[in-house]
């Protein structure tokens, strides 16, 4: 008999894991470690790295205390939305899984809102929200109505076959509940896909929330989105305003996207 070793994660994994780490940290103490306020002038418009490590902005503002400022409210913003996304959704897909077995109808009526819900582009279901609510809270609304469909949708194939095993068969049988079901029967053969999951929808949230601050109904008057939004008219003058927020949210999406990879990997293998 063979026992079956837990793949480690690979080289890019723990790289990724790395970049997360290091970016988000900067994010929660960036305000302290800024040598200034977000708002304070302190030179010229557009002054070059040497008045400060990243130069000034269009106003004079010092660019590395605006970075260090506007990473807080996009990172907890998304990582709010990233977790009630991927609670929902399991709660969602693995209900809807379950249903399809006896009850068919039940698995329709669950999923075709959420597919109508995919024919709404991102971006016009944010604005929606945040006109007829402006603030950080319905921010975190619009992205997680983004996000349920897709991850519904991806727990729900995942748990497909396991309804189909002697295991769920027995407990159905039994006629256990369904949270006994949802938690014990299928949560642990989907975790793989479920954590892989919320990793991309991670990178979806941190887009949006970004995408909110471009549009000038962000996180804060700070945020990398609203940084990102100011920098572009003067990208020729002072090019380091724009490169630090979108090498920052680049970053994050790499990082997030290669930990998914990962993810999915070490999952297929644990079930082959």
């Amino acid at each position: 008999m063979t026992s079956r070793t837990t793949p480690r994660p690979s080289r890019g994994a723990l790289a990724a894991c790395a970049v997360l780490a290091a970016v988000t940290l900067l994010a929660l103490v960036g305000p302290w470690l800024a040598p200034h306020s977000p708002t304070e002038i302190v030179g010229r418009p557009y002054a070059a790295p040497g008045q400060g490590l990243l130069g000034t902005d269009q106003l004079g503002r010092d660019v590395l205390s605006r970075v260090l400022h506007g990473g807080r409210g996009v990172l907890l913003t998304a990582a709010v939305t990233t977790v009630a996304g991927a609670v929902l959704g399991a709660a969602v897909g693995l209900t809807a899984a379950l249903a399809a077995v006896r009850r068919p109808w039940v698995d329709s009526l669950v999923m075709r809102p959420l597919d109508a819900l995919l024919a709404i582009p991102p971006l016009l279901l944010l604005l929606l929200f945040l006109t007829a609510a402006p603030g950080r809270w319905s921010i975190v609304a619009a992205v997680v109505v983004v996000s349920l469909p897709l991850s519904a949708r991806v727990v729900r194939a995942a748990a497909g076959p396991v309804t189909r095993r002697a295991h769920v068969e027995a407990a159905l049988a039994r006629g256990e509940r369904l949270p006994w079901l949802v938690v014990r029967e299928l949560l642990p053969f989907v975790a793989g896909p479920l954590l892989a999951d919320a990793a991309v929808r991670f990178v979806l949230s941190v887009y949006l929330v970004a995408a909110a601050g471009f549009l000038g109904l962000g996180t804060g008057t700070a945020d990398w989105g609203v940084l990102i939004a100011d920098a572009l008219p003067g990208a020729e003058l002072q090019p380091w305003a724009l490169a630090a927020p979108v090498l920052l949210v680049a970053l994050l999406a790499v990082a997030a996207n290669v930990l998914s990879d990962d993810i999915a990997r070490r999952s297929r293998a644990l079930q082959a």
